[in-house]
């Protein structure tokens, strides 16, 4: 069969001269399609001599294959060829800053949580948990809180059912956080620095109350701690936490059963065109509670008050988050409206900190 090394050198250079996979299907096609030039050439095998056919097909099918192999192999370089390209034009600095993309959002109430957890623990306050079904020992007894006082009536508590005959202590939804204090005392003795934030429950709700609120308490308890400390800490932590160079804190006598002196704290602040500015003006604001804790608290925790002593503080995490970003209604922060939450949320992966600013 004549012919045949021309028509090899005619496809091998065609298929090595194809510029893309378009051209080289269509050489395929044309030799080796159901009517290609090849293709041709075996259909005519039919019509020879025995020893002639055998001769001229397998010669016919060494070229089919020869071709065939480098019609492959070219497909495969034009693939990489277009892959390497491909990356090439399509290739990213993965050590370039990302693009901000918002993903999820925190709570007001978890990035406050947040926030004073990082500022405390810079004083070297640890975080302390606890129940939040406790019992009345805990949350009143323990704390000095006498049986006639209002707080143990159920218009201000809520109590937990208790079938008839059950003669177990009665059980609340704690009313502060301030039995973690005594669990934390009774586990860890003194000296002992904490915080204790959470969930707690009373029976009042109004614009700027719910039944269910957030709160935090502080515990220091050590052999030399006096009021000044708690001036000192308290101050430390209004100015990291509202992010202003100074404050003013002036303190008012009170009374709470748990802690003797006891004292309500006012900040000093301002309101311009409705915006509260802290740390200037010449309006007070009261934000917390606080005091030394009462020997009789420190006894029950069974920690020895004639070696001991100590303070103890309590704010609402919801209050100082509305005092810090404006938010206007207690209500909202717990009525799940997204719309509420896109425009107060903060992004899902800022971490508060103190060097970089707590709610940058």
């Amino acid at each position: 069969m004549d012919g045949l090394d021309a028509l090899k050198a005619k496809y091998l250079t065609a298929v090595a001269n194809v510029a893309d996979e378009a051209g080289l299907e269509d050489l395929r096609v044309a030799a080796l399609g159901k009517k290609g030039e090849i293709s041709a050439l075996m259909s005519g095998l039919g019509k020879m001599e025995p020893d002639q056919r055998k001769a001229a097909g397998a010669m016919l099918n060494v070229l089919k294959d020869e071709i065939d192999a480098a019609l492959r192999a070219k497909k495969a370089a034009l693939g990489d060829a277009a892959l390497n390209e491909r990356l090439r034009s399509e290739w990213l600095d993965v050590t370039m800053p990302a693009r901000p993309r918002r993903v999820g959002s925190i709570h007001p109430v978890s990035q406050v949580m947040e926030e004073l957890t990082a500022i405390f623990a810079d004083m070297g306050f640890a975080v302390a948990e606890g129940p939040q079904v406790e019992s009345d020992w805990y949350n009143f007894d323990a704390l000095n809180i006498p049986p006639e006082h209002p707080a143990r009536q159920e218009h201000d508590t809520f109590f937990m059912n208790r079938a008839e005959g059950d003669d177990r202590p009665p059980h609340v939804l704690r009313t502060h956080t301030s039995p973690v204090q005594i669990r934390a005392m009774t586990a860890q003795g003194a000296p002992i620095r904490v915080i204790a934030p959470g969930r707690v429950y009373r029976m009042d709700m109004d614009q700027t109350h719910t039944p269910m609120f957030h709160q935090v308490e502080g515990l220091a308890i050590d052999r030399n701690i006096s009021m000044a400390n708690l001036k000192w800490t308290l101050e430390e932590f209004c100015r990291a936490f509202f992010e202003v160079p100074s404050v003013e804190l002036r303190f008012r006598a009170s009374h709470f059963p748990f802690t003797e002196p006891s004292a309500e704290v006012d900040i000093r602040c301002s309101w311009e065109g409705g915006q509260l500015k802290i740390g200037q003006g010449d309006k007070w604001m009261e934000i917390l509670g606080s005091g030394m804790v009462h020997p009789k608290v420190l006894a029950a925790a069974g920690v020895n008050a004639a070696e001991w002593q100590g303070f103890a503080f309590g704010m609402g995490i919801d209050r100082i988050a509305m005092l810090k970003y404006g938010i206007p209604d207690l209500r909202a922060f717990f009525e799940s409206d997204l719309r509420w939450l896109r425009h107060y949320g903060f992004a899902a992966l800022d971490m508060p900190d103190l060097a970089g600013g707590l709610s940058a």
